[in-house]
């Protein structure tokens, strides 16, 4: 038996897309981690001008009288992020075909558990601060941030079990859909009609290149692009344009895979009718054959498939840590923490990620379990749902993105949101992963 090394192994695995997304997430987790304790410290050091004049810079581009020009972390928060909702989009496109959300027995228990741990915080949020300024930041707290939850869930090995973590998976992509839609509806600017009807041509176009069967991405790309444009320009958060072009992109493949395994056969049993020369050069016709058999793999798989898979790498070691370094810097005085952290803002912030989580997400699935509407995973108790509600209180990437949408312009409730973001989510975080952690048995035993 041939024995490989470790390396050799990890290359000898075969993983399906549902653990490519986790370890795709994973990595995210970490780095999210890394990227926001650098910010941090930057803003806190004597390199904090630096850090903030730097993200401040602007970049313009020109075309004769034509100019669009944003600072680093505008083209940050608008630009790169849209790949992010882009990549969002194609995932939960996915989970709804294929994944988790596609059998609504099974999807039932996640769905209303996000619904409640989105209701429920933003019902807390407005509570505290109904009929002062700050009452639009109720979105904030309805967040939970995906890569983070699932980091903490995959550390934890065999104490969680898989439909567990299934079951967080499915939460976070109902939650993000939430969140895509709250931007969308309630977080935009004056809206100008012109690039938004654009905007629904370019989105038309997109439908027609899906209608007619274009597998190529190119065009994707080049009228996608135009479409985060015109989004810009409308006031509706440029970001939406990543979901909206998500929904576009072909999701079934060219060729089944009972053609692909029918044709494979075939063309395998003519590459091996050709003689084995003593050189072991290939007979230009095998080589023919390959690049055919080649093209076929690429065909058998979507291209939502295949540019969600893409994606996944550039997303999580570029995307999102640029965002934490850009949007995590938050210059801290230790004097006055204890009067920010009382400030409504991120008072209900903290009460919205903690209690309205575990609230929303363990009560409604507690509820709707007794009454049943839903049933538990197999493997999974509500001890585990408990501290996965927790979990659900780490709000980091999509709580800071809402919360520069929400206080738009004004620094002061911003810096007290992402006060209330930072210590609600590292208290949940580190409070499910202890509940999770001594508080169950472990799930292989």
């Amino acid at each position: 038996m041939k024995i490989y090394a470790p390396w050799e192994k990890a290359f000898n695995k075969i993983s399906t897309p549902f653990e490519h997304f986790i370890h795709a997430q994973t990595t995210t987790g970490l780095l999210l981690i890394l990227m926001a304790t650098i910010a941090i410290v930057f803003a806190n050091s004597p390199l904090a001008d630096a850090y903030m004049n730097f993200f401040h810079t602007n970049i313009d581009f020109n075309v004769g009288e034509w100019k669009l020009s944003h600072s680093i972390h505008h083209w940050i928060n608008d630009g790169l992020m849209a790949i992010f909702f882009f990549m969002v989009g194609l995932e939960i496109k996915r989970e709804i075909l294929v994944g988790e959300l596609s059998n609504i027995k099974v999807a039932i228990l996640p769905i209303l558990a996000a619904i409640g741990g989105m209701v429920v915080p933003a019902l807390i949020y407005l509570s505290i601060n109904s009929g002062t300024e700050a009452a639009s930041g109720w979105g904030i707290p309805m967040a939970t941030d995906i890569a983070f939850a699932i980091s903490a869930l995959v550390l934890l090995g065999n104490r969680v079990s898989t439909s567990l973590v299934t079951f967080l998976v499915a939460l976070a992509i109902v939650d993000d859909l939430g969140a895509v839609a709250v931007i969308a509806l309630f977080y935009t600017e004056e809206i100008q009609m012109l690039p938004l009807a654009l905007a629904s041509i370019s989105f038309l176009v997109l439908i027609i290149f899906n209608r007619l069967g274009i597998h190529v991405l190119l065009p994707y790309f080049l009228v996608g692009l135009s479409l985060w444009f015109f989004m810009l320009e409308s006031g509706v958060h440029a970001t939406i344009a990543g979901v909206i072009v998500a929904i576009a992109i072909p999701s079934k493949p060219k060729y089944t895979p009972l053609d692909f395994t029918h044709h494979t056969r075939n063309s395998l049993d003519e590459y091996d009718n050709y003689p084995i020369t003593t050189d072991h050069m290939m007979h230009e016709r095998q080589k023919a054959i390959l690049i055919n058999i080649k093209d076929k793999i690429n065909h058998v798989s979507s291209p939502a498939a295949r540019i969600e898979q893409d994606l996944h790498l550039p997303v999580s070691l570029v995307v999102i840590p640029l965002f934490a370094l850009a949007n995590a810097g938050i210059s801290i005085d230790f004097k006055s923490i204890t009067d920010t952290i009382i400030q409504p803002v991120s008072l209900g912030i903290m009460a919205g990620l903690v209690i309205g989580k575990i609230v929303g997400i363990a009560g409604v699935s507690w509820i709707s379990i007794k009454t049943g509407i839903a049933k538990l995973p197999d493997t999974t108790t509500m001890n585990q749902i408990f501290g996965v509600s927790f979990l659900g209180g780490i709000g980091f990437t999509m709580s800071i993105f809402v919360a520069d949408l929400a206080f738009l312009g004004n620094e002061e409730l911003i810096f007290q949101a992402k006060i209330g973001i930072l210590i609600a989510s590292t208290f949940s975080g580190i409070f499910g992963i202890f509940w999770l952690r001594y508080m169950i048995k472990d799930s292989s035993n």
